[in-house]
């Protein structure tokens, strides 16, 4: 079955970074974008709220606009891993972070329902 494993949380300072991993397994992820979303604990409804997706191809990304300019996605098909760089951390980004699979673009994929979903990492800003 697929598998979906987040790594590289923990806890850092306002103003630090963090990289987050996803190793994906299971079945092949050709046109599948991958994203990140993450759950904050004050979060209205307890709902995700989404953060950044990345095509299968890695020429499309998509960004919410809390998080432009401060985080990147990337991802590595060889080794059907997507990762999150995570600059400039701010409090208010402290969150479960998730790693998830949807098939299409990755505009696409920021809106819809996901097919797969990790275990989730936790990142904790400290101010």
């Amino acid at each position: 079955q697929v598998q979906l494993v987040e790594s590289g949380g923990g806890l850092v300072q306002a103003g630090g970074s963090l990289r987050l991993s996803c190793a994906a397994s299971g079945r092949t992820f050709r046109s599948y974008a991958m994203s990140w979303f993450r759950q904050a604990p004050q979060a209205p409804g307890n709902k995700r709220e989404f953060v950044a997706a990345i095509s299968w191809s890695g020429n499309g990304r998509y960004y919410a606009d809390s998080v432009k300019g401060r985080f990147t996605i990337s991802r590595d098909n060889a080794k059907d891993t997507v990762y999150l760089q995570m600059n400039s951390l701010k409090p208010e980004d402290t969150a479960v972070y998730y790693c998830a699979l949807a098939w299409g673009t990755a505009a696409q994929a920021s809106a819809r329902v996901q097919d797969y979903w990790g275990q989730g990492t936790q990142v904790t800003v400290s101010s």
